[in-house]
């Protein structure tokens, strides 16, 4: 492949997404990601925090999710677990994460809508969770009742339900096609929880995808109507 032609695919598969970040980069500058400034830094409270011996337990009490824990508990944690990075993996990660996808999301899509998708995806992995270990290990779908134990928590989920938004939206299918196919990897080599709930994640937003793209048909096809209606005689 000459460098001509990847410039050509580079531009036909990022450069709607190209435009619509550098619009909004230019037009509002520091303005553009608000939200995402504050979630990057509440992240990092909450990794300081958690880190603490006298915060440690807060941070479990307000935003660490477990199978095991009763629905409704973990339904009012889920929205601040998404930015609890895990104990066990370098918290640059999970910053860089956020500040990435969330920004990228904020400045195309919107404040709102980027969280709707965001916790969209992460509520369907917790849910799914639940679904799985009740399912039990003996289905390719489900999980051993260990997991239930498993702390859940974490922008990942949100990031690749961001990803796959995006890749929907702005017409870079290859990519959202191989991130979804990285996560369908991932749990054909590893099928953990984090794997299956990032499956879950990619399923909930093709679903978000399907239901928008029925509605923009659907809008198209009315103001199709209208214009073409012949005029009100007086």
């Amino acid at each position: 492949m000459t460098v001509d032609t990847l410039g050509r695919w580079a531009r036909a598969e990022w450069g709607a997404l190209y435009l619509a970040v550098r619009r909004a980069a230019v037009e509002r500058r520091w303005r553009a990601a608000p939200m995402t400034v504050g979630a990057v830094c509440l992240t990092g409270i909450t990794q300081v925090v958690q880190n603490r011996s006298w915060g440690y337990r807060i941070v479990q009490d307000l935003g660490v999710v477990r199978a095991e824990d009763p629905l409704w508990l973990a339904l009012l944690r889920t929205p601040l677990s998404l930015f609890v990075p895990a104990l066990d993996l370098p918290v640059w990660g999970a910053l860089a994460q956020v500040l990435i996808a969330f920004g990228i999301a904020e400045m195309c899509l919107g404040r709102w809508r980027t969280l709707v998708i965001a916790y969209v995806a992460t509520l369907a992995g917790t849910l799914y969770a639940r679904v799985a270990i009740a399912i039990g290990p003996d289905s390719p779908f489900g999980l051993p009742a260990s997991d239930a134990r498993v702390v859940d928590t974490g922008p990942s989920a949100a990031v690749v339900g961001l990803a796959v938004f995006l890749g929907w939206r702005y017409g870079a299918y290859a990519t959202a096609g191989v991130v979804i196919a990285a996560m369908v990897a991932e749990v054909a080599l590893k099928p953990n929880l984090a794997g299956k709930e990032h499956v879950a994640a990619v399923t909930a937003v093709l679903v978000l995808c399907a239901v928008s793209a029925v509605r923009q048909r659907r809008s198209r096809a009315r103001a199709g109507s209208t214009s073409g209606a012949p005029p009100i005689q007086s």
